[in-house]
């Protein structure tokens, strides 16, 4: 088995690496566009994107499977959600989706990405670090390390490679 995951992202290909660990399979990433902003403003926005990005690493190659990984926002009557989606695509088949663990982000956060602003620049000002996204991911941060944004990943992955494993079950 052949899979392709739509990004370089550190964090995501070692999710992805992760999950297909007990199957017989090849993991290769690719840099491709998610085709939504690059801070994506909603569950919709955010899902939009990780299907396109699923997709767009199955045309890459002679794969199997295409996996698209995107963290967007998600505005609540509490506040700022952090989100985070997954796409697992097939040729001629409907892509399967899955969501992750949400949390309310600060508020002085959530100013700067309602004014406009990405997640992985303005964490990587408020922590003091680079590259932030690459590594524990905001989660990682607000978490104080307990949830870093691999193990997020991951758990997308086991809701993704799970359905993908029903879907085959009961065909």
């Amino acid at each position: 088995m052949k899979v392709i995951i739509g990004s370089k992202n550190p964090a995501k290909v070692s999710a992805v690496q992760q999950a297909f660990a007990n199957f017989q399979a090849k993991v290769i990433s690719t840099d491709v566009p998610s085709g939504v902003r690059e801070q994506p403003f909603s569950d919709d926005e955010t899902i939009e994107g990780v299907v396109n990005r699923a997709i767009l690493a199955l045309e890459t190659g002679e794969c199997d499977i295409g996996i698209g990984l995107e963290g967007g926002v998600q505005e609540s009557s509490s506040g700022l959600l952090l989100c985070n989606w997954g796409a697992f695509v097939q040729q001629e088949k409907p892509p399967i989706i899955a969501g992750g663990a949400r949390f309310v982000l600060p508020e002085e956060i959530s100013q700067r990405l309602r004014a406009g602003e990405e997640l992985g620049p303005v964490m990587d000002d408020y922590a003091k670090k680079t590259n932030v996204r690459k590594n524990a991911g905001a989660v990682g941060i607000f978490t104080s390390g307990l949830v870093d944004r691999a193990a997020m990943f991951s758990h997308i992955m086991h809701l993704l490679i799970g359905q993908y494993i029903y879907r085959q079950n009961d065909e």
